[in-house]
């Protein structure tokens, strides 16, 4: 056997153990049954992408993403490199061809079921009790892989900070209708602390504190929001957000 040959034999998909999750939500981590299982650099990055993507992947579209500044042949061989110094726990996360990757049937990702239970929450209701658990409110307050400056782990985490968002605000209408106050403002407060400038993350805030009857604190949330917005971007906040407090403010500065 050629030493080529030799290497894409151990290479090749083998019987994976199950129970492998990969986390990504807060930073990576690789378990297993038995506990963390430790990851190297380049592995981690790897499983990292493909964990992201949850679908088979070419050899070359994986090495250009993730040596983006190395040559076709430089990333290329860097991949395999990564491949062969893997150790077998993390290698049964993947199955591996000599043209393709893709994650191993049975391991679950933290991150794909964040994003179903955000798809579910902006479905139309009623949702299940899970769904608005405290739960449910951490996963969506988590990050995605946080200090990650790869430019496909930023565009990731940009698309699961607007998914999570939306889902956090859909979340905070639920706990209204439950009368779950508390919870209701606490994860409200989440999408405020994430953008500020968000308006409609402010409109929720407001609806918790309208819903509870507590007048004055719904106006301090406009106001705190007006004069935000006015020093960042010199701008006014919507007629929208205007109407929802009603008659309860003052008149509008001149």
């Amino acid at each position: 056997m050629t030493p080529l040959a030799a290497t894409e034999a151990r290479l090749a998909p083998r019987v994976h153990q199950a129970g492998l999750r990969i986390t990504l939500l807060d930073g990576f981590r690789l378990t297993g049954r038995a506990g963390a299982i430790p990851v190297s650099g380049g592995a981690e990055r790897l499983l990292a992408f493909m964990a992201m993507r949850h679908q088979m992947a070419g050899r070359l579209l994986v090495a250009a993403s993730l040596w983006a500044d190395a040559t076709e042949r430089h990333a290329y061989a860097a991949l395999r490199s990564t491949l062969i110094r893997m150790n077998p726990a993390c290698r049964d996360a993947l199955l591996v061809t000599v043209s393709s990757l893709e994650l191993a049937p049975g391991v679950s990702v933290d991150l794909s079921d964040g994003q179903a239970l955000a798809h579910r929450l902006l479905e139309a209701g009623p949702h299940t009790p899970a769904d608005l658990s405290v739960q449910a409110v951490a996963i969506l307050s988590s990050e995605l892989l946080p200090l990650w400056y790869d430019d496909w782990a930023v565009s990731g985490a940009e698309d699961w900070r607007q998914l999570r968002l939306h889902a956090l605000e859909a979340v905070v209408d639920g706990l209204v209708a439950e009368r779950r106050f508390g919870d209701a403002t606490a994860a409200a407060g989440v999408v405020v602390r994430a953008d500020p400038l968000r308006e409609s993350a402010h409109a929720a805030l407001i609806r918790v504190h309208l819903a509870e009857g507590n007048q004055s604190e719904a106006v301090h949330a406009f106001d705190r929001f007006s004069r935000l917005l006015r020093l960042d971007l010199n701008l006014a906040p919507t007629s929208e957000l205007r109407e929802l407090v009603g008659g309860r403010l003052g008149p509008r500065p001149g």
